[in-house]
């Protein structure tokens, strides 16, 4: 699969996980779009893409398991989750709960909501080894009569932990709690089917695990929420039926179906080649028995896990199955940043390096593009660095 993909062969890229790597073969998609737009870009953007868009929204719903008008394209997970945090109101005192394990651009995301509106951002510690069976009791007994939200990941991205959240979800309906899931490496990477999940609010990457080209990605709300739910840019969508207006005549690409297409799709000049190519990166991985790359990928990932974990003495943090393609090996305490600098600069290594709770963790993504000599490099590069003592 190596030669499928467009990263630098000096390189080991065992990063997958951070900003995706985008296949030869869609990424000809994507700047085949680029080039239309730019042959007419008032034909395409203000006459074309909304139907462009509708087209490209069907493939996506289909393939994450959801109705087409309940989802809505955006740059990245991180606008999604600022989406509904910025379009919730919060009264004084209500609570936003969250765990440790979350993403830092989001939780920042939730402080800066939550502290004007004199609203709180509560943590939950989940504690390692991970305790799949009372994870959702343990974030649930936190719980308060003024909680008004649940925002969790569904793979955590320090940690790489698939949680399990779809009784989580549950249980937060029944006690009329809503939820927001960012699944910022779900997509790809698992198999996802929303409108079984549930949860009233879903935010996932397609730029990443799903090797579309950057910046694609999906906001998925329940109908019930299409109305609560703002723009982060206010632009001619809040203004549907006067598109003749402010000299745009003739334009309909804010004129959409739904209120998320109308208040969320439509943001003038932004470039929706990216969104355009998502169907273009479902069928490249259809086209290559994908589940059976994510299986072998899995495999790959839990053996070096459990080889670093046991050359250093280490405790992993979760039984295999709450792990997908990202391997958390588990290296003895050290500066992260100079370790993750020496792989890049000394072996040539693009990998990163997490702490969390005081350990520190190689987070090494396997994707299909990687060989068992990836993987070997990174061991011995380790094993040079940290020598076991």
């Amino acid at each position: 699969m190596k030669e499928e993909f467009q990263l630098d062969p000096d390189i080991v890229f065992l990063n997958h996980g951070s900003y995706g790597a985008c296949p030869r073969e869609v990424f000809r998609v994507f700047q085949g779009w680029q080039m239309e737009m730019e042959r007419n870009p008032v034909a395409f953007l203000g006459r074309r893409s909304a139907e462009l868009l509708r087209s490209s929204r069907e493939r996506l719903a289909a393939y994450v398991g959801a109705k087409t008008d309940d989802l809505i394209y955006v740059p990245n997970a991180t606008t999604g989750v600022n989406i509904v945090a910025r379009s919730l109101v919060l009264r004084p005192g209500d609570e936003v709960l969250s765990i440790d394990h979350e993403y830092g651009a989001c939780i920042a995301t939730w402080q800066r909501v939550c502290e004007p509106q004199d609203a709180t951002l509560r943590t939950v510690s989940i504690p390692l080894p991970l305790d799949a069976a009372g994870f959702v009791d343990r974030v649930m007994h936190a719980v308060t009569p003024q909680t008004r939200l649940i925002f969790v990941s569904h793979i955590t991205s320090t940690t790489a932990l698939v949680l399990p959240i779809a009784g989580l979800i549950q249980a937060a309906r029944t006690r009329g709690v809503l939820t927001l899931i960012d699944g910022a490496h779900a997509p790809g990477q698992i198999e996802l089917n929303l409108d079984a999940l549930g949860a009233d609010f879903y935010t996932g990457n397609c730029h990443k695990w799903l090797c579309a080209p950057k910046s694609a990605a999906f906001l998925h709300a329940r109908p019930e929420h299409h109305e609560m739910l703002h723009a982060t840019v206010t632009s001619w969508g809040y203004l549907a039926g006067d598109h003749g207006k402010g000299g745009h005549t003739g334009f309909d690409a804010y004129t959409g179906t739904t209120v998320l297409e109308r208040r969320l799709q439509w943001q003038g000049t932004h470039d929706i080649a990216a969104y355009l190519s998502v169907p273009a990166a479902i069928d490249f991985q259809a086209q290559r028995d994908w589940p059976s790359h994510r299986a072998r990928c899995h495999d790959m990932a839990m053996a070096l896990m459990h080889r670093v974990a046991t050359r250093y003495g280490q405790q992993t943090i979760a039984a295999d199955g709450h792990f997908a393609q990202m391997a958390l090996c588990p290296v003895p305490a050290c500066d992260g940043e100079a370790l993750r600098s020496a792989l890049f600069e000394q072996h040539h290594i693009e990998v990163p390096i997490t702490e969390h709770a005081g350990r520190v963790f190689v987070r090494a993504s396997v994707q299909a593009y990687n060989t068992a000599g990836d993987l070997a490099a990174l061991e011995a590069a380790l094993e040079a660095m940290l020598p076991v003592r």
